[in-house]
């Protein structure tokens, strides 16, 4: 019988199980996402509780293994059995036949162990080798997930909210204008944003505390000004850069932000589309959000990228759908400063490369990352990390709010690559720290083949590795990581904060 229909493989595993006797064994081949995907999960989870599951072995279609199926497609060896068995053994990422022999490719977990990394879903978590699984069981026992929903309040302790955006890129279109049409309207540029032709600001420079470039003060009377503000898209940020690309003039062609561009503090990235603020305005009281920034992480990613959680703060503004957004409530707002360090350190990168099986870092795969509470940040830890992660993130005028909320009067800071390298190291440094990891582990993430030699089968920040090879003629993360880690723990640093 030809299965057409993607969810079939669930059943017709799950009629292989039922079909078994009292000591009776069962081996299939069906796809890989029996152990991942979110619509498998119950069954999945049913699995590791009743023990049912002796063992799954992943392969991924790269070497065509079976020649008339897309190389990209991955499928399992699903093996099940009537006797308990408490610990299942595990392979992924396997490429040919020959893989199977490769004993550093397999490990196993028991259902606590499945539990703890995957609370929410109960899904298989996804290794290429033991020490992978080993170190991550490590961070997860040493930090909760962010969000555990089995535990109602006491499991989201940020008492964070997540949104998709604000406008879905194709039904909200009718709230989108590009730059002709404004015009065409007879708006006007005010910064960033347009504003209704015929209405003189009460005054010409801009206002740091309304906002920075964009954001003029409209209250010297006249009729109310219509104003539309830039949509944000995924592709323009990055990990601490709210200006990592933007549109041409035509609005059709994303470019990368140039390094003098970046040095300007007055530069803005041009978007594609403008939306009205009062319809932004309303989107997020309805969320009760009433910061002038936002935080959100990129939807499109991968786990063979070069980051793959990929997370900043940026303007309050319009946001599209595939630029999710995370709104913490908390006590001490220098505290969202530090969950922007958490989400852009190289160990929640690690751990989420784990988690990651496709292109999407949607919701349910993010409330199952590793994130510190907040109670972790004492006071010597926010002064370690909130000065950091200003100067990391407030590069432009349009983020005074958000140095404002950090205790900082001053100007942006200007961007300076080097710098930005030795800051980003100590954060890194202090993270790893903080999930409870040895030098040894810190080096394994930053470079598996460091640890275990060339030919170990893991692999975690290649793209970066060989990137920053060809950029610096060395992996200059890697050296300034551990030279950050050494330092601070020569000098104290690490002690004075009860690491």
């Amino acid at each position: 019988m030809l299965i057409s229909a993607a969810w079939y493989y669930s059943l017709f595993a799950e009629l292989f199980v039922n079909l078994n006797g009292p000591r009776g064994h069962a081996g299939i081949i069906v796809p890989s996402g029996i152990a991942t995907d979110a619509t498998t999960a119950p069954f999945f989870s049913w699995l590791i509780k009743e023990e049912r599951l002796s063992g799954l072995i992943s392969f991924e279609n790269e070497e065509f293994i079976f020649p008339a199926v897309h190389h990209s497609f991955r499928f399992c060896i699903f093996s099940v059995c009537s006797e308990r068995q408490a610990k299942p053994m595990f392979a992924f990422f396997l490429r040919n036949s020959g893989a199977i022999r490769d004993k550093e490719r397999y490990f196993s977990l028991s259902a606590d162990q499945i539990d703890l990394l995957s609370p929410n879903t109960g899904n298989a978590p996804v290794f290429r080798s033991n020490s992978d699984a080993l170190l991550t069981a490590k961070i997860y026992t040493n930090c909760p997930v962010l969000v555990n929903d089995r535990k109602g309040i006491e499991g989201n302790p940020w008492r964070v909210e997540f949104r998709q955006g604000l406008f879905n890129m194709a039904s909200d279109s009718a709230h989108f204008r590009t730059a002709k049409q404004l015009a065409d309207a007879g708006h006007i540029r005010a910064g960033v944003d347009w504003v209704q032709a015929g209405i003189r600001p009460a005054q010409a420079a801009l206002s740091v505390e309304g906002g920075g470039a964009g954001s003029l003060s409209l209250s010297g009377g006249g009729p109310k000004v219509s104003r539309y503000v830039p949509l944000y898209e995924a592709k323009m940020i990055h990990q601490y850069d709210h200006r990592w690309a933007g549109y041409d003039a035509s609005g059709l062609e994303a470019n990368d932000i140039e390094l003098a561009e970046k040095m300007d503090r007055s530069f803005e990235p041009t978007p594609r589309y403008w939306v009205p603020e009062g319809e932004v305005n309303a989107r997020l009281t309805d969320k009760g959000w009433n910061r002038r920034w936002l935080i959100g992480w990129r939807d499109i990613t991968s786990a063979h990228v070069f980051r793959t959680v990929i997370s900043t703060v940026f303007p309050r503004a319009g946001v599209g759908d595939t630029l999710l957004l995370k709104m913490p409530e908390v006590d001490d707002v220098r505290l969202n400063g530090a969950v922007v360090g958490n989400l852009c350190s190289l160990v929640l990168d690690f751990a989420a490369r784990q988690k990651v099986g496709g292109t999407h870092l949607k919701y349910n795969v993010f409330k199952q990352l590793p994130i510190l509470p907040p109670a972790f940040y004492s006071e010597p830890r926010l002064a370690f990390i909130t000065p950091k992660v200003l100067e990391l993130t407030y590069t432009s005028h349009s983020l005074a709010p958000f140095a404002r909320d950090l205790g900082h009067d001053g100007p942006p800071f200007v961007w300076d690559d080097d710098r930005r390298a030795l800051l980003r190291a100590d954060l890194d440094a202090f993270y790893a720290r903080a999930y409870g990891l040895t030098r040894d582990e810190l080096r394994y993430i930053l470079d598996p083949a460091d640890v275990k030699g060339p030919d170990y089968p893991s692999e975690t920040f290649r793209v970066l590795k060989e990137k920053e090879i060809r950029h610096h003629g060395e992996y200059r993360t890697r050296r300034l990581v551990l030279a950050a880690w050494d330092r601070m723990a020569a000098t104290g640093e690490f002690a004075a904060m009860g690491m």
